[in-house]
């Protein structure tokens, strides 16, 4: 991609510098991440678990969600990497991953929200 030039030449940035530009695969993985997001209660139920640890019974209460349609949404963030579970007993407790994804759409979230932690 480095010799390839673009039909004009402003002197942009990616004028001279595709070589450094995503590749596609790249932006597929961050589309999907993003995907996960494109529901409110998904999203919601991110955030929440951004500030805490919770059992699929409080955010069933938080949400005021039946317990098998926060599992749902639970599943999906689960696969995208966006939360992480750990099992105590018979209770199974989520919280966000700590992973760079998770805290870049935990800060953008509060930042297009205008909110702040509870913390």
């Amino acid at each position: 991609m480095s010799d390839c030039c673009l039909p004009h030449d402003h002197g942009g940035v990616f004028e001279h510098g595709l070589e450094k530009m995503p590749t596609m695969e790249a932006f597929s993985l961050a589309a999907d991440v993003f995907k996960q997001l494109d529901d409110p209660s998904r999203l919601k139920i991110f955030w929440l678990l951004c500030h805490d640890e919770e059992c699929v019974i409080n955010l069933s209460s938080l949400m005021d969600m039946s317990s098998p349609a926060v599992s749902h949404h639970l599943n999906k963030l689960r696969s995208s990497g966006l939360i992480v579970s750990r099992r105590e007993g018979k209770e199974v407790y989520y919280r966000a991953a700590d992973t760079v994804q998770a805290r870049a759409l935990h800060e953008t979230i509060e930042h297009i929200m205008e909110i702040t932690c509870p913390k």
